[in-house]
């Protein structure tokens, strides 16, 4: 047990003004299970670089141990799991690798298999065991469940909840809540340490911008009720200087001491509009100071139009086939225009297959019938999106849809001057996916039909896109592992065999 510690961490991107970590400073033990988390672009993955030492941190990270970081680089993906195992944890005996495999229900016979014939979920398994047998080691693990299926996501969560001593990059809530005792958040303005897992950090945090945003509404009546009294006071003052010199006949008394009244009146109607002004100042600073970490959740619309049927999409015991073989068991189910399902069910099972058919892939060969409702509009959202790239609004030309509108959408989901002139390959996972998820949802359709959204898209922007969805009731048809999101969305799970 020994402690991590960052000291004034200082980074910025080659070419950037802005930097990623600025005075960062937080320390955390090496036994802790922590969660890191923050919005997309935020420097999640920059800073594990920075404590694996990839990066230059200038001094400011100071640790005695070995940091390995997950997903491990695989100089050879012929080479099998057997041969894996002598390159990552050579000390380790076959027995401990035969029990971490059990203890993470993977068949031991992924060690005689290479490593690229396995499934995106046996090859995540199988590097966190062999990581985790690693002598003195501190694991780095940088999400490891996207594109994991319902049950690979649960065996990889069982299996972290034995474990200790690491930092887990995670998107999914309910992995967050059951492998993590403590969170690390990276925020707008700084990065907080919370002793809990996401659910104590996330009622914190909703009790700190509840309490934040009434103390500045109530400061923003004082400091307009204050900047109408000083204006008031400043009109005496000027209104009273004014007659110092000089004054009406007809109206004032042609005192001889008057003058000197007159004068030690405006000296204190303009002391008064001082201290007035002064005390608004101060509010105006003390309410500069709230807010810094306020996280914007705007609300989303969605352009979607209702179509005049009621039933838009029907599937009648469709089998989608690759060389002549079977891909599922027969599917059949009915869509409405104000229902969202949900495909589930393991990866290579169908599901990605069925949404490209419904959308009208040719390539696809299959059985069974699949009527449309007349006229039907459909926006897809691909799995994908390593494809992307140019400016954006050359990206949102080539898909026919409004370039502003779809940045309206991005600055709500976070996004940045700095990333709205940058080019969309230099972006991070998650940000391609939500420049792929602005312009689905740029295109009037009666249909939605979403493949894996989200997919490497953080904590806030999910929450953003549940109540998007219970709020306009769009029809939708996606393929989503994330329990939250199905569960807050209200969305109907059909399971594909």
């Amino acid at each position: 047990m020994s402690l991590i510690s960052v000291n004034n961490l200082i980074y910025y991107y080659d070419g950037s003004s802005e930097p990623v970590f600025e005075g960062a400073s937080f320390s955390i033990d090496s036994s802790w299970k922590t969660g890191l988390i923050g919005r997309n672009g935020k420097g999640k993955t920059t800073l594990l670089r920075l404590l694996t030492g990839e990066l230059d941190s200038g001094g400011a990270v100071a640790a005695n141990m070995e940091f390995l970081y997950f997903p491990f680089e695989i100089p050879d993906r012929s080479l099998t799991g057997e041969q894996l195992a002598e390159l990552i944890c050579p000390a380790a005996e076959q027995w401990e690798i035969l029990r971490e495999l059990g203890y993470i229900g993977t068949d031991c016979g992924v060690l005689y298999r290479p490593f690229s014939t396995m499934s995106g979920g046996e090859q995540t398994r199988l590097l966190l065991c062999l990581l985790f047998l690693h002598d003195n080691a501190f694991l780095l693990i940088d999400e490891p469940t996207n594109c994991l299926d319902s049950a690979a996501r649960e065996a990889v969560a069982e299996y972290l909840e034995r474990k200790s001593g690491f930092i887990l990059v995670s998107h999914d809530r309910d992995i967050l809540d059951r492998c993590t005792d403590h969170t690390l958040s990276i925020n707008r303005a700084d990065i907080e340490l919370v002793r809990g897992n996401y659910s104590v950090w996330k009622e914190n945090y909703d009790r700190r911008q509840s309490f934040e945003e009434q103390q500045n509404e109530k400061l923003k009546s004082e400091i307009t009720h204050l900047k109408a009294a000083a204006q008031r006071s400043k009109n005496w003052a000027d209104k009273a200087e004014s007659t110092k010199i000089g004054f009406d006949p007809t109206k004032v008394e042609k005192s001889l001491t008057r003058r000197a009244y007159i004068g030690a009146k405006s000296k204190a109607m303009m002391k008064r509009a001082k201290d007035i002004e002064n005390r608004r100042e101060a509010a105006v600073e003390e309410k500069s100071k709230l807010l810094k970490n306020r996280e914007s959740a705007e609300n989303l619309k969605i352009p979607a139009i209702t179509h005049k049927s009621e039933v838009i999409l029907t599937l009648d015991k469709i089998v989608p086939s690759y060389e002549g073989e079977p891909v599922c068991k027969p599917v059949s189910f009915s869509l409405r225009h104000d229902q969202r399902l949900c495909l589930s069910g393991r990866n290579g099972c169908g599901k990605s297959t069925l949404l490209k058919i419904i959308c009208g892939s040719a390539d696809i060969s299959y059985e069974g019938n699949i009527y449309k409702a007349p006229g039907l509009t459909v926006s897809m959202l691909e799995q994908d999106a390593s494809g992307i790239s140019g400016s954006l609004d050359d990206y949102a030309e080539s898909r026919g849809v409004d370039p502003d509108l779809m940045r309206a959408i991005l600055a709500r989901l976070d996004f940045s001057r700095r990333e709205f002139l940058s080019r969309i390959e230099n972006y991070s996972e998650g940000q391609k996916k939500k420049v792929m998820i602005a312009r689905s949802l740029s295109k009037p359709a009666n249909l939605f039909i979403w493949d894996e959204p989200l997919n490497f898209v953080d904590i806030l922007s999910r929450i953003q896109l549940e109540k998007l969805l219970s709020d306009n009731s769009p029809a939708m048809l996606l393929a989503e592992h994330d329990r939250y999101f199905c569960e807050n969305t209200g969305t109907e799970r059909i399971f594909i065999d």
